[in-house]
């Protein structure tokens, strides 16, 4: 069976089967394709298009003007035993948590790009550093779907937690013969401030162009298979293995889709259940995150295995950190009406809204990485002052 499916005749007869089944359910349904390509391009533009175009610039920014390199030198001694990677990898890392999905795998590329972390690296990277971010985790599933913002904030509190001990894990890949798990330094590149902000610009745009594409396409992919009842009969597959239908359909919704994922879990019952199945989702991020990613990786020569296997276990472990806390932290009392009001906004809010929250905290997280790339500017310093006093005398 196997044989018969690796088959280039037989990979091209299904690829062909495939793209008339598709051509045949687009003219069938012309509305609700058109009605699924508009609910994906009104979610990139209430959510997507505000929320990632600040730290997309932010993110070239860091890399290009030699802060994230600068800043790595301090952080060297923090991810080299941790994680093994360089300190530059930190500004991946960072970013992934605070900008969203895809904004730490963009950035880990930049840094392969430029040279200030090696092949193996990079691979261990993507492994841990593309990650959601507060806002989606606190306001939309928080406060949005579970109505409670302390669902949230243990939800981001797992995310996190989850995406550390991934990256734990991931410190051993590479430890072949022959393998290169670091790269030499190298002299701190950077052009001119005008050149990288018009580079940030025009790149950051190309990538929400990008990631919008997707989005849309994966919108009418979902909204396709819920009319002609693909959902229902790879739910009706799964129930072969204990899953009730109505989770089974959940669960495929957010393999393929993550914001429909974690939508579907509105309303249902069993908190434990529920709260630990969008700690899935927002670990493994869904197909459509991961499009965006290898999007990234195609013509980079980076094996992304190690991306998806990541992801894989970042879900596996952010459920079962949720499915045990949940269950330690009694959650029966109502959240505090003021914080549910302050995080429930999120969600709701416009695009000038969102996109104003975007750029406060890209402009916070810059304050805080120059604050913390002059302190440690001051510490090489006068470590280079201690020893050159050493050496004098």
């Amino acid at each position: 069976m196997f044989r018969f499916l690796s088959s280039q005749k037989t990979r091209s007869f299904l690829l062909t089967a495939a793209l008339v089944c598709a051509a045949a359910a687009l003219i069938a349904a012309p509305g609700e394709a058109a009605a699924g390509a508009k609910e994906g391009l009104t979610l990139c533009f209430h959510v997507i298009v505000p929320s990632l175009f600040p730290f997309f610039v932010l993110s070239t920014l860091v890399v290009e003007l030699g802060l994230a390199a600068r800043l790595g030198q301090g952080l060297e001694r923090w991810m080299r035993p941790l994680f093994r990677v360089s300190g530059s990898c930190a500004a991946a890392l960072v970013l992934g948590f605070v900008g969203g999905y895809p904004v730490g795998a963009r950035t880990a590329l930049q840094l392969y790009e430029q040279g200030q972390c090696s092949k193996t690296e990079t691979e261990r990277l993507l492994a841990f550093c593309n990650n959601s971010g507060p806002a989606f985790i606190l306001g939309v599933v928080g406060a949005g779907i579970f109505e409670d913002g302390r669902i949230g904030l243990l939800l981001y509190l797992t995310h996190a937690l989850a995406s550390l001990l991934v990256g734990l894990v991931f410190r051993f890949y590479g430890r072949g013969p022959g393998s290169h798990t670091s790269c030499r330094p190298l002299p701190i590149r950077t052009v001119r401030l005008s050149a990288a902000f018009t580079h940030a610009v025009t790149g950051a745009m190309q990538s929400i162009l990008n990631i919008c594409a997707f989005v849309t396409f994966f919108s009418v992919v979902l909204r396709l298979f819920t009319v002609y009842g693909v959902l229902t009969s790879l739910a009706d597959l799964l129930g072969l293995l204990g899953f009730q239908p109505e989770w089974a359909r959940r669960l495929i919704v957010g393999l393929l889709e993550l914001s429909s994922g974690v939508s579907s879990l509105s309303g249902a019952a069993g908190l434990v259940g529920r709260a630990s199945m969008a700690a899935f989702m927002l670990g493994w991020a869904g197909l459509s995150v991961h499009c965006q990613v290898l999007s990234y990786l195609a013509d980079s020569g980076l094996s992304p295995r190690t991306y998806i296997a990541g992801k894989l276990l970042h879900g596996l472990l952010a459920a079962a950190l949720t499915w045990v806390l949940v269950r330690l932290i009694p959650m029966e009392q109502p959240v505090s009406h003021y914080l549910t009001e302050q995080i429930g906004g999120l969600s709701e809010s416009d695009f000038l809204a969102v996109l104003s929250l975007s750029v406060g905290s890209a402009l916070l997280l810059a304050l805080l990485w120059m604050i913390s790339l002059l302190r440690s500017k001051k510490r090489v310093e006068k470590s280079r002052r201690f020893r050159y006093t050493e050496e004098k005398n």
